[in-house]
């Protein structure tokens, strides 16, 4: 049996595009969720009895549909970049939202008795996901020796949480009618943990590990390779490194 892996480059003969991705849209403006993030950090910290603060990263990503994306691009790993807001209460409870990318080039193909065929049609895979987290950091304030009673703050805040992202994909082919471009989007949860060395009041450097699940993502085509491989995850596990402006 022939299949392809995220689009299928035969002609087709109904209205719209079936293909590995099975999506799921959502109305919310990823932008103007950031924004009312940022906004709420720069109100007065004292009227909120939280701190705002803003953070960019960098990481490297290994996908859980590893044959699918190799077969496709030649690797299951790349390099995401994002960045976002959050806000801390002075419990130690905070609510981030972030958004980043995933790009990668490959090729369509196509899979006869279990061997991959390239079929020199350049593809181009982006994986863009808002993402809503909540959790806890362990910042409990200690005492120091001496005669002074005034709290220190930790240098070193390690933190756990979890949510829900919403994963838009979009794929792009060389000769592919606009029908059969892809720009939809998945609906994920994740795991996160890591710990953060504020460097200065207002600057911090944080290392960071996360788990994610899009379930029933891939697969849902029986003409694609995911399908073959019996792939439907569209997560992964990424390890980053953040900048972080703010308290």
């Amino acid at each position: 049996m022939t299949r392809t892996f995220f689009t299928d480059p035969r002609p087709r003969r109904h209205e719209g595009t079936k293909n590995v991705f099975s999506m799921l849209r959502v109305s919310v403006s990823p932008w103007l969720v950031v924004v009312a993030v940022v906004a709420l950090g720069n109100a007065p910290a004292e009227a909120q009895g939280v701190s705002g603060r803003g953070f960019f990263d960098t990481g490297a990503v290994k996908l859980t549909a590893a044959e699918s994306f190799e077969a496709v691009a030649g690797t299951s790993t790349g390099f995401m970049f994002g960045g976002g807001g959050e806000m801390v209460l002075p419990i130690g409870l905070f609510a981030a939202v972030r958004l980043s990318q995933f790009q990668k080039a490959g090729q369509r193909v196509f899979v006869f008795e279990g061997e991959t065929f390239p079929l020199g049609i350049d593809s181009t895979i982006r994986i863009r996901p808002l993402e809503v987290s909540g959790g806890y950091r362990f910042n409990r304030a200690r005492r120091p020796a001496g005669p002074s009673r005034s709290l220190t703050p930790p240098r070193v805040i390690p933190y756990v949480g979890g949510g829900i992202g919403w994963h838009r994909y979009q794929e792009s082919s060389e000769f592919a009618d606009d029908d059969e471009n892809v720009n939809d989007t998945f609906r994920g949860y994740h795991l996160l943990g890591g710990a953060e060395v504020r460097v200065a009041r207002w600057f911090g450097v944080s290392g960071e590990a996360q788990w994610t699940t899009v379930p029933d993502a891939l697969g849902q085509d029986p003409s694609g390779v995911a399908a073959e491989f019996d792939e439907s995850d569209l997560g992964g596990v990424t390890f980053r490194v953040r900048v972080v402006i703010g308290r």
